[in-house]
């Protein structure tokens, strides 16, 4: 069966729109329906030289060579867009367009979900709190926990880092690592490589918080107070766990290539490991939401949106793996 796959542009003023251009040009064994200004996607595609028709979406699976489909309330712009610029006037139509596209994978309008990137200070606002796709899809879903997962796949050496916590000030971490937070986590990380990567017994190592895992509580009490006990009580559950591990040493090939999951306490703890690993062809992917979302290893890129030269490499990665996901999900 191909698949709906739905795509939005991001940042109208990042690099979103030219990337999901780049995307449409390229065949797929999927529908692309993308969400966004659709003057906007077509003024993109003329800049870039690409030729492409844009068409309302009827619902359908088949593909069409050189047509991008888009959704059919598309989610029309304030003000004007000049690359690299940020304007504030174009913040709630970017809501408007991941709230239609959350709504149609809620509700099985398309089968997955794929986002280009947006700029979080822009969209963020004392009324409306904006930390990040994952929590506002998470909050939209009614979702009581959902697991940030980026997925690289170096040569022979595919490598997965799940977060415990994900968009939070660093001195805010360490509150914020409770046993429920750990318990809710480690459930949904296992159930989603089960679901939608075909482990039967999952493997996951799990990092301390502190400097060498605290070295016996010299370093900090976190791993002997919250997280060994944690891992303790779920491994009698029967799920397979290491650590706590100290996350200098955690990430050597050996571990790597008999571990199916890392699970790093907060968001520069393991990342940077993963983007060096796979930068440009990384994946975000949301488990625990009721539908596939992937998404970009990457930011806006406001230096350089417009000028045609963002690699596409991650969002093609995103595409791929949303329409794998959505198969294994299939009945």
């Amino acid at each position: 069966m191909i698949a709906r796959i739905g795509l939005t542009i991001g940042e109208p003023a990042g690099v979103g729109p030219e990337l999901v251009v780049r995307a449409a040009a390229k065949r797929w064994p999927a529908r692309l329906i993308a969400y966004g200004d659709p003057a906007l996607i077509a003024d993109t595609a003329d800049r870039l030289g690409i030729k492409l028709k844009l068409a309302p979406d009827d619902g359908e699976r088949a593909t069409r060579s050189g047509v991008l489909f888009h959704e059919t309330a598309p989610s029309s712009l304030n003000a004007a867009v000049r690359p690299g610029t940020l304007d504030p006037r174009n913040a709630a139509a970017t809501l408007a367009m991941l709230n239609h596209a959350a709504m149609d994978a809620k509700r099985r309008h398309i089968d997955a979900l794929v986002t280009a990137p947006v700029q979080k200070s822009v969209l963020d606002s004392p009324s409306a709190p904006f930390s990040g796709h994952t929590e506002f899809f998470q909050a939209l879903a009614g979702t009581e926990r959902v697991v940030m997962l980026l997925t690289a796949a170096p040569k022979k050496l595919p490598l997965r880092v799940a977060l415990a916590t994900t968009h939070l000030p660093l001195r805010a971490v360490a509150n914020a690592i409770t046993p429920d937070l750990l318990h809710s986590t480690l459930n949904v990380l296992h159930a989603g490589l089960k679901r939608d990567y075909g482990i039967a017994a999952p493997r996951i190592a799990v990092l301390g918080l502190n400097p060498h895992a605290g070295e016996s509580g010299h370093l900090g009490t976190e791993e002997q107070r919250i997280i060994a006990p944690v891992l303790k009580a779920l491994r009698s559950k029967g799920l397979e766990l290491e650590g706590p591990l100290p996350a200098d040493t955690a990430f050597s090939a050996e571990r790597i290539a008999r571990t199916d999951a890392f699970l790093a306490m907060y968001h520069d703890q393991g990342l940077p490991v993963l983007k060096y690993a796979g930068f440009g062809s990384a994946v975000n992917v949301t488990l625990g939401l009721p539908y596939v979302r992937t998404s970009v290893d990457h930011g806006t890129a406001l230096d350089i949106a417009g000028q045609g030269v963002a690699d596409p490499g991650s969002l093609f990665a995103a595409i791929d793996e949303a329409i794998r996901m959505s198969a294994a999900r299939s009945p």
